[in-house]
């Protein structure tokens, strides 16, 4: 137990007490810890062979102080106290959302969710994990949408290396013991992916099971919540999805998953962003625990076209998690176009929102990077990449639908700063009716090829732009001040 902790890390105290009967069970532990005025509960866990931790993600710096209480006398009362010193440098704290639509880290840093999807990517083992981690580490992903438990559905057929809880697929699981070993795993792959500045978007649920994890009833459902939050929430780059297409497992009604949300809320003492993501019917995310939408494409072509909508609809932070997936094999939200991708990236980005991309091209060995990880092989994560520096060079905390007399999605801040998107078009000349009295600066964006060419001169008022004749060309203007 180190008594520095830096801002937004962990505070972790481990404990001594009894490893007889079931501790999951009969043994509380629980931490409140103050700084000033402040004072924060926390929920310990028990780690097997004996060992209790208690986890801790302080937001103040200074000296904190602590004391638990337990059920159990050896683990009952311990006080200590640790200074928080600031944080290192790549250290923001957790994401929140700020501006309604919009997201930023505890510092106020701005963060765009540029995210990806790779289901099941912990349970392929350590030669397989590592390739994946190097290569989002080349990638322009700062999200992951994972599934804390393992996946079968096709491409994905193996067994894990590591089960939840203690038993086997002969005997059966005991769902009031957890398996240690799997729980260590899952918070390295965490740590793994802090350390590559990526948020571990954490699905809870999802209907891809052969093994009863999606049924195990309430009482083990919510024993399980509480175990993974106590155990991961301390980790600032944290998320939780309640479910990956909560619509299609029968096992869970609304009411449950409202209870979950509800579980979620009041044990999570630093409140990281929640939400949950829909097969076909979305979810009501103007529910008060939602932060923001979690969506799947909702046709088979448009989706991205409807962000502004949604953001009208639900007043969050829109995020398309799943518009489909750049590949090749039978399905066809597996089989668009790294084109068509990037296409959806743009539309997403123009009307005010923020999508995620998926890749799934048939390998010899099924290994597929929607569900297994490995290596990317399709041609939009470099033009994502691209996409990615011109929303960092653009207006802090994302830009917003701006409505104007034309036939194109814009976006920007009105009057400073404005995106036009092309897409599928391709027109030689655009007339641009502007606000008056504002001079602006013209760049045209080649979203496919990659290049930025500023138009020569100064443009205000009603004026003509000649443009390349070619698809997916975005038209960027700055006002120019003073």
């Amino acid at each position: 137990m180190s008594n520095t902790v830096e801002k937004w890390g962990i505070f972790e105290l481990t404990l001594s007490g009894p490893s007889e009967g079931n501790p999951f069970l009969d043994i509380n532990l629980n931490a409140r810890f103050r700084y000033k005025n402040k004072e924060v509960f926390v929920e310990g866990f028990y780690d097997g062979n004996g060992t209790y931790k208690v986890r801790f993600m302080p937001d103040s710096e200074g000296e904190w102080s602590f004391v638990t209480s337990s059920n159990c006398s050896r683990l009952n009362g311990i006080e200590g106290k640790f200074i928080c010193i600031p944080p290192s440098k790549n250290n923001h704290g957790p994401v929140r959302v700020v501006n309604t639509y919009h997201f930023a880290y505890e510092d106020g840093t701005p963060y765009y969710p540029i995210g990806t999807t790779c289901y099941a990517w912990i349970h392929q083992g350590e030669d397989l994990e590592r390739q994946t981690l190097e290569t989002l580490k080349k990638s322009p992903f700062n999200k992951l949408r994972m599934c804390i438990f393992p996946k079968h559905y096709e491409f994905n057929k193996n067994e894990p290396v590591y089960y939840p809880f203690e038993g086997s697929i002969e005997k059966g699981w005991d769902f009031t013991r957890f398996n240690i070993a799997f729980f260590k795993h899952l918070e390295q792959r965490i740590k793994d992916l802090q350390e590559l500045n990526i948020e571990a978007d954490l699905i809870l649920f999802h209907p891809y099971d052969r093994w009863g994890f999606s049924n195990m009833g309430q009482e083990a459902d919510d024993r399980y919540l509480r175990y993974i939050i106590a155990r991961l929430s301390a980790f600032r780059n944290v998320w939780w999805s309640l479910a990956n297409e909560y619509d299609i497992m029968k096992s869970k009604t609304l009411l449950d998953w409202e209870r979950f949300a509800q579980i979620i809320v009041e044990n999570d003492p630093y409140q990281h962003l929640r939400s949950i993501h829909n097969c076909r019917n979305i979810y009501d995310f103007t529910k008060p625990w939602v932060t923001h939408c979690s969506i799947q494409r909702v046709d088979w072509y448009k989706t991205a076209e409807n962000t502004d909508l949604w953001r009208e609809m639900y007043k969050k932070p829109v995020v398309i998690d799943e518009c489909a997936y750049e590949g090749n094999i039978h399905r066809g939200w597996g089989s668009i176009t790294a084109e068509e991708m990037v296409r959806r990236f743009w539309e997403g980005y123009v009307r005010g929102g923020y999508v995620g991309h998926g890749e799934t091209y048939i390998h010899p060995e099924d290994i597929l990077w929607w569900s297994k990880g490995g290596k990317l092989y399709g041609k939009s994560p470099e033009r994502i990449a691209f996409l990615r520096k011109i929303i960092e060079e653009g207006p802090p905390y994302g830009i917003n639908p701006i409505k104007m007399d034309t036939d194109i999605p814009c976006g920007g801040i009105e009057n400073k700063y404005y995106i036009f998107y092309l897409g599928f078009n391709q027109p030689v000349y655009r007339i641009f009716r502007m606000p008056s009295g504002i001079k602006f600066k013209v760049d045209i964006i080649d979203t496919w090829n990659m290049t930025t060419e500023e138009v020569p001169g100064i443009f205000e008022g009603t004026f003509r732009i000649d443009l390349p004749g070619r698809p997916y060309i975005a038209i960027r203007m700055k006002a120019i001040e003073g």
